[in-house]
């Protein structure tokens, strides 16, 4: 029924394109227009039911001392070589200027007053943390109210005044905080671009047509524009996360062209046996299309399962995500073979560059001229029954390679990569480095404690001096009190960096040994709060629930695969593979990121921890592409065991006869994410250097040389099916071919029964 459908959508779209076409821009239009209308921008709110600094959160929300909102914070030195604070009056004056002009932007709730400290005294402005110790560094901290009632106008105004005054004033001018990590633009616009001509050029090699090669490029850019509208509606109803558009875009341009490369190439694989361009686009989604269904919900269904985190950024991120995919899936099926339709029969003829290459180099080059349309696959023919002959050395070589590449996995350590992450030249990063040389690496990832003290009037002193005598903090601000609820709030600097992890020790031991004895038995209660500890938090809990979300992936990926291939040790193999894949993939990850192994090269000034959220993001993201690498290649060795019943003649001319296709569409893929692996933001190389690596190995070694070994290994067995199984399954989706017709040329020049598969033997 799948296919008859899809059969029946693409013929329709190919014999009215320019209607289908009309609606898509209609479709875009109205989101764009949507997004600009009710939109939202996206907001980070890293926090999760249940958790301790939620808890903080929640008290300091009712106590209102302000502490609360966003904040931002100018940090000055003087340009003068040895001038200080402390003596120099230039410098000074300039500061308390500069206070003052802090004091003055929109919506500041009030800022520190580091020239007003100075006045009382050398001794008051330091142990107030706004100069340092040599007087040579000052921070001006500016309160701002909830994120809600800001925008990026608010940042703008902010950098407008740095830039201003660095050109007035005698100080070098450095900005930070919060209020720039919720409201710099992320990155995305550029990486979109690389990656957009990097699928290009790939796709103009394989096609040999500029025809053939706008084709996918142009779907995709319909479909991500409608996806990233759509998701900024969704912004203007709930908080979804910064790094969703970006990693929309790149998921959505991804799996985007490599449908639309699937599709192409078996279009143009008809349009080569004579059909007319109408009736080849519609079988080409009939056959092509059920495989893209698939493998796009797979990739939905898996991410969506983020949810059983419990964290609801993760929730709406991936929900956002999913959306991205989803349209470019309908977009497949309904615009790309619009665009088939409006080409005609001009897709059947290589252009001028495919026939300029076969002119040129008429040996090797002719013979790559059909690696995306036709049927030639002489090359991987050979490579995969070299491996076939040779299954045991290609098998454990390869399994070898794979997990020497996963050991590094096992010192894997997630964290929340600060400002000290970013290149020297983000203002953010200059801000850091500032205040950290003037006042300790602590002082940019402050940890606030909100205590409710219930009638223990004594408890905030208590907690002041327990908390400041622990040895990894190096100092406690005054507490502020609300008077109203009697909440006490109090923000301490550890000794250590955000991202150190010596940093998350000390937020256990405040929770577990110093507040509790601060607290006693009383009936007050205190949790510890802010940034870091919400990031440490969040890691934990995906930490926590990172197995049991494994093995759900795993099991219904599982349960798919035996539904679609009728058979209990190739979806069993497949989800192992992919497991080992995934595995190699975090293992480079940690390499490069934690151990600093060619962080160079992707730009990667400093080692970083893994984002907390990172390793079970990529996992439901990558376990649903390995899938379509998976369904595209098994389906079709599937088709020729059906039609032989010879088990290595299946996967030799099955895998070949894929193998072109899944490398272009993996080049793609690599393109697309590596383009945002150069990234400024150190998450957003996380995404892009971890999904390229996954991909790449999966499409090569896994796809290449594992599958054809351990399927030759496993014979026949591959198919086999239990009885009583058989009987409870339903038929798959690409089990069958249900449009009445053959999908390969050779399955119908033979006149041969398909062999029955190994259903209970």
């Amino acid at each position: 029924m799948l296919s008859k459908a899809l059969l029946r959508l693409g013929a329709s779209a190919a014999r009215h394109p320019w209607r289908v076409i009309a609606a898509w821009l209609v479709a875009a239009a109205l989101g764009v227009l949507a997004a600009v209308a009710v939109g939202g921008r996206t907001a980070d709110s890293m926090t999760a039911p249940g958790l301790d600094s939620q808890r903080a959160a929640e008290l300091i929300e009712r106590a209102g001392t302000g502490q609360e909102g966003m904040t931002a914070q100018v940090v000055v030195t003087p340009l003068g070589d040895g001038a200080t604070f402390f003596d120099d009056d230039g410098a000074r004056g300039a500061l308390t200027r500069l206070g003052a002009e802090v004091r003055r932007l929109p919506h500041v709730l009030g800022a520190s007053d580091p020239a007003g400290a100075l006045d009382g005294g050398r001794e008051t402005a330091v142990r107030g943390g706004l100069v340092s110790a040599d007087g040579r560094i000052a921070v001006v901290r500016a309160q701002y109210p909830d994120q809600s009632r800001l925008s990026a106008e608010d940042l703008d105004a902010l950098i407008a005044l740095g830039d201003r005054l660095r050109a007035e004033l005698p100080l070098r001018v450095e900005m930070g905080g919060n209020l720039f990590y919720a409201f710099s633009d992320p990155d995305g616009g550029v990486s979109e671009l690389i990656g957009l001509l990097a699928a290009a050029a790939i796709l103009l090699l394989a096609f040999g047509s500029l025809v053939a090669a706008a084709l996918p490029i142009g779907m995709a850019v319909f479909g991500l524009t409608v996806g990233v509208a759509t998701m900024t509606v969704l912004a203007g109803v709930t908080d979804v996360p910064a790094f969703a558009p970006v990693l929309g875009s790149m998921i959505g341009l991804g799996v985007g062209i490599d449908y639309a490369l699937f599709l192409l190439a078996r279009h143009r694989e008809y349009l080569a046996r004579g059909l007319d361009p109408r009736e080849a686009a519609g079988r080409a989604v009939a056959t092509a299309g059920r495989p893209v269904v698939f493998a796009g919900g797979t990739v939905v269904v898996s991410i969506l399962g983020l949810a059983v985190a419990n964290v609801p950024f993760m929730t709406v991120g991936g929900l956002a995500v999913s959306i991205v995919v989803l349209i470019m899936v309908v977009a497949s099926v309904t615009l790309l073979p619009a665009f088939l339709g409006a080409a005609g029969p001009r897709l059947a003829r290589p252009g001028r560059i495919g026939r300029a290459l076969r002119t040129r180099k008429p040996g090797r080059l002719a013979r790559r001229a059909p690696a995306a349309g036709g049927t030639d696959a002489g090359g991987w023919r050979r490579w995969i029954g070299h491996v076939s002959r040779h299954p045991v050395p290609y098998a454990l070589g390869a399994a070898g390679v794979l997990l020497t590449a996963t050991l590094p996995v096992l010192g894997l350590r997630v964290g929340l990569p600060d400002d000290g992450s970013l290149p020297h030249s983000r203002t953010e990063r200059r801000a850091y480095d500032l205040v950290a040389e003037g006042f300790g690496p602590g002082t940019n990832g402050p940890l606030v404690i909100a205590a409710d003290p219930s009638g223990d009037p004594g408890v905030v002193d208590r907690l002041v001096a327990t908390v400041s005598a622990d040895p990894g903090i190096a100092s406690v601000a005054p507490a502020r009190v609300d008077r109203a609820t009697g909440i006490a709030t109090l923000v301490v600097f550890p000794t250590t960096s955000p991202q150190d992890k010596a940093t998350a020790d000390t937020i256990v031991r405040l929770r577990t040994d110093v507040l509790p004895t601060a607290i006693g038995s009383g009936p007050a209660r205190a949790h510890v709060g802010g940034a870091a500890a919400s990031l440490s938090d969040v890691g934990r809990r995906t930490s926590e629930r990172l197995p049991a979300f494994v093995a759900a992936v795993l099991a219904m990926s599982f349960l798919l695969l035996m539904l679609v291939f009728r058979s209990v040790l190739v979806p069993l193999k497949a989800v192992l593979l992919n497991l080992l894949s995934i595995g190699a993939a975090y293992g480079i990850m940690v390499a490069v990121f934690q151990w600093g192994w060619g962080g160079a090269l992707i730009g990667l000034e400093a080692t970083v921890p893994i984002v907390s959220f990172i390793p079970m993001f990529l996992f439901a993201i990558l376990f649903g592409l390995s899938m379509d690498y998976e369904v595209f290649l098994l389906s079709r060795v599937r088709e020729e065991y059906l039609r032989t019943g010879d088990n290595r003649t299946a996967i030799v001319e099955g895998v070949s006869r894929t193998a072109r296709i899944i490398t272009s569409a993996a080049l793609i893929m690599v393109a697309v994410f590596l383009s945002f692996a150069v990234a400024e933001d150190p998450s957003t190389k996380m995404f892009g250097l971890g999904l390229a690596t996954a991909i790449l190995i999966d499409a090569t070694v896994v796809r290449m040389v594992l599958v054809p070994a351990t399927m030759t290994l496993l014979g026949r067995t591959n198919w086999w099916l239990p009885k009583w199984l058989d009987r409870l399954l339903p038929r798959g989706p690409v089990d069958t071919d249900d449009t009445g017709e053959a999908d390969d040329t050779d399955a119908e020049s033979t006149g041969e029964a398909p062999p029955t598969p190994l259903v209970g033997r």
